[in-house]
């Protein structure tokens, strides 16, 4: 499955409140990046993820969001820097606009 022109546009209009976002599609993804920063990802399930890096992280946490992890063909997970987006902030703008920007403050 790979991102839609309906995904690019819900989340570009999600975080227009950021100012300019551009994209970039990404191994069946897309990434999302504001003045050249990356700062969340949408898989090709369409689930929006929030970067996480330095305090954030704990915040993150704290929510109770899910961190991003992949069973390798090893057998190996590795996990990566992005947590889940709440709920709240997929129907949110503003919500999503904060968490994006405390993401940016990190990164």
């Amino acid at each position: 499955m790979s991102i839609s022109p309906e995904d690019i546009a819900f989340a570009k209009d999600l975080f227009s409140g950021l100012g300019d976002i551009t994209t970039r599609r990404m191994m069946g993804g897309l990434c999302l990046y504001h003045q050249g920063t990356i700062f969340a990802i949408v898989h090709s399930d369409s689930t929006l993820w929030i970067k996480g890096a330095g305090a954030f992280i704990d915040r993150l946490e704290d929510m109770g969001l899910t961190k991003w992890s992949y069973t390798r063909k090893d057998g190996k997970t590795v996990e990566m820097p992005y947590w889940s987006l709440p709920g709240e902030a997929m129907d949110d703008p503003e919500e999503a606009c904060a968490l994006a920007r405390e993401a940016l403050r990190y990164l």
